[in-house]
């Protein structure tokens, strides 16, 4: 009896050997990497440190960085659940290519997008010079790195919520039409609470992605100091000048804010689907 209950509690046959590769990959691609992050800021004074992550050019690249990729998530949470809805609940020719347009900025090399979008939107450009007569500058200001950003982060909402549309229970919002709820009064009680931690996922996924983001928004950016430049050009400045403790501290900082995120975003999912299984 003893035998014949350890062989049922046993795993799936080759589960260690598949758990050990797992764990061994993703130590080569992540967890190694990340690890040297930390040790090589560690060679570094603290004074070196503090001097690199506190000088008043790299507190402002931070905000930039920061703020533009928190504005483009927002966005993207936004317009992103829009678009999810259109191509889940409505059919309409080129649809199909719609919903292939929206993966482009997976497979649209960086650069070319950033070459791209500032053609576009510099003053001389197809949407620029729209704007120029009214005085709005687009390319080459905060603007400009927040609708770069907004570009290579929609796929990453769109593709979340959209799966969790598909496989919502259209019966329910029928009865809640019936039972006499209006159409915002039952996207907001019944559809909205099912879509949150998506969303959630989503935005912290568009965030991510938007802070360390560097091909598609030097050009865009412009990079003047001070006002447009990102955290990810200095980190690129400090590496040419064989800076290596400035450019890993910088990183670090962005990496520690991006992990606090995550954990934050992370509760929030967690509280809303509690919040929902109690209700």
């Amino acid at each position: 009896m003893t035998k014949l209950k350890s062989k049922r509690i046993k795993v799936l046959p080759g589960f260690g050997l598949t758990l050990g590769y797992s764990i061994f990959y993703l130590s080569i691609i992540v967890l190694i990497p990340l690890a040297s992050l930390f040790v090589e800021t560690a060679n570094a004074s603290w004074d070196k440190i503090w001097q690199t992550i506190s000088d008043p050019r790299v507190i402002a690249s931070y905000r930039v960085t920061f703020l533009s990729a928190f504005y483009a998530a927002v966005i993207n949470v936004i317009f992103g659940l829009l678009l999810a809805w259109v191509l889940v609940r409505y059919k309409f020719p080129g649809k199909k290519l719609i919903d292939g347009i929206i993966d482009l900025p997976f497979a649209l090399p960086t650069a070319v997008a950033g070459i791209a979008l500032t053609a576009i939107y510099a003053e001389n450009g197809i949407i620029g010079k729209l704007f120029a007569p009214l005085g709005i500058k687009i390319a080459y200001t905060q603007i400009g790195i927040t609708i770069a950003l907004i570009f290579i982060g929609l796929p990453f909402v769109v593709r979340t919520v959209q799966p969790v549309l598909q496989e919502l229970d259209r019966e329910i919002e029928e009865a809640a039409v019936t039972l006499g709820a209006y159409r915002w009064r039952t996207f907001r009680s019944v559809i909205l609470p099912e879509l949150t931690p998506a969303l959630w996922t989503g935005f912290a996924l568009a965030f991510a992605r938007a802070i360390g983001e560097y091909g598609s928004v030097v050009f865009i950016a412009g990079n003047m100091p001070f006002k447009t430049e990102i955290a990810p050009l200095l980190i690129m400045t400090k590496l040419e000048q064989f800076d290596y403790a400035g450019a890993t501290a910088i990183a670090l900082v962005m990496l520690l804010s991006s992990f606090v995120m995550l954990l934050v975003i992370n509760f929030l999912q967690w509280r809303s689907q509690h919040q929902a299984i109690s209700e």
